[in-house]
């Protein structure tokens, strides 16, 4: 039977230290365990003693508890540290051209250049920009074949007045649309209140490093190509 007395004052007594460490050295869980584990032995039964494999089960599981909490800590120091390299890293590259798999972008003006993979060749291959209003505007390619298309779109030639339009690919029927790589300058590089990297690229907004798919040179025309 467990004397709640020295419970109280086990926990009190662990506490009173501060930042999660008892006097004696231990850590605040490992201190209560013993003197509730020391205060179990003292008042149990002597007609019907614990079987001691139940406290050395108990402290296997505290143990096992401090290790994964110790390891999650380590785990997210880690993370942050990962983050802050990732952020000096890509700083070099601020400045140069970068493509995003995205299917948004903005209309500013300057010529929008980009690139998608066919798995199959198409007959009535087209980039297909949908404005706010959901009018779409049809940039026609023409039959291509499998693999890698570039395309260029030029934003006064199509009369596209500025703002947000989703892009995306259609290959025609029975072809699967592909994603759209997108490229833009990369003008900064932060790290977001909630951690992580974010990257702002001209023309696209702020993207993750996960989107990223191609670095290149830096500009040497006003366009995103």
């Amino acid at each position: 039977m467990l004397d709640t007395t020295m419970n109280t004052g086990a926990a009190g007594s662990a506490t009173a230290s501060g930042d999660g460490v008892a006097k004696n050295g231990m850590s605040v869980p490992q201190d209560m365990f013993i003197r509730l584990l020391v205060a179990q032995v003292r008042n149990q039964d002597p007609l019907e003693p614990k079987d001691p494999s139940e406290f050395v089960s108990q402290l296997a599981t505290l143990s096992q508890t401090e290790a994964l909490q110790t390891l999650v800590s380590q785990n997210n120091g880690t993370a942050a540290m990962l983050d802050s390299l990732q952020v000096l890293s890509l700083g070099g590259q601020v400045g140069h051209t970068v493509a995003v798999r995205t299917s948004r972008i903005d209309i500013a003006g300057n010529s929008v250049s980009g690139s998608f993979t066919l798995d199959a060749s198409s007959q009535t291959t087209a980039v297909v920009l949908t404005a706010a209003d959901g009018r779409k505007h049809r940039v026609e390619l023409g039959p291509r074949a499998a693999g890698t298309v570039d395309f260029r779109i030029d934003p006064a030639a199509l009369g596209l007045p500025e703002g947000r339009y989703s892009i995306a690919v259609d290959a025609g029927e029975g072809v699967p649309a592909p994603g759209v790589d997108v490229r833009g300058v990369l003008s900064g590089i932060r790290l977001s209140p909630t951690g992580g990297v974010q990257m702002n690229v001209s023309g696209i907004g702020e993207v993750t490093p996960a989107e990223i798919t191609g670095f290149f040179g830096r500009e040497t025309t006003s366009s995103n190509g």
